[in-house]
């Protein structure tokens, strides 16, 4: 987990994906996590939009962190 605090605000965001978390798809960074009988599978943006529908219905938890690539650095 990693912790962004930003001064203006002085808020502190926590993430749970990491740049370590990769994608099991296609390997890029994931910003996705879902929990399917069991197992975490972990998607970047593409992957996890691109499977949104069919995992949501079986997905016992989803985590998505997308929101982050649209962030003013």
């Amino acid at each position: 987990m990693s912790t962004l605090a930003t001064p203006e605000e002085h808020r502190v965001v926590e993430y749970r994906l990491t740049a370590m978390d990769r994608c099991d798809a296609c390997g890029a960074q994931a910003y996705i996590a879902a929990e399917v009988n069991g197992s975490e599978l972990l998607f970047c943006a593409h992957h996890g939009r691109k499977y949104q529908d069919k995992l949501r219905s079986v997905a016992t938890s989803w985590h998505d962190e997308t929101s982050r690539l649209h962030e003013a650095v």
